[in-house]
């Protein structure tokens, strides 16, 4: 399934059509607002961390907001099993 994505011109209309300032928005979302503007004006790869979090709540990109432990328990959990080695090779 493919996700659509919107543009970040898009993102800032939707924002600022709705009365709510970015300011407040980031506030709302547990945002730094002066990030929130960077991820706006592309000045952010948006690779990892809160910018990730901000284009994914934007949905400017597609993916998926966690943190590091839930992460950690996702690829536990879709790890394929291997059969122990032998350690007499």
């Amino acid at each position: 399934m493919q996700h659509s994505t919107r543009t970040l011109r898009e993102a800032r209309d939707i924002i600022l059509d709705t009365g709510v300032s970015i300011a407040e928005w980031a506030r709302i979302n547990g945002f730094s607002g002066g990030l929130v503007y960077q991820v706006l004006d592309g000045k952010r790869k948006c690779l990892r961390g809160q910018s990730h979090k901000i284009a994914v709540a934007l949905g400017v990109k597609a993916g998926r907001s966690m943190n590091a432990e839930k992460l950690t328990q996702l690829l536990a959990s879709s790890a394929p099993e291997h059969p122990e080695r032998n350690s007499t090779m």
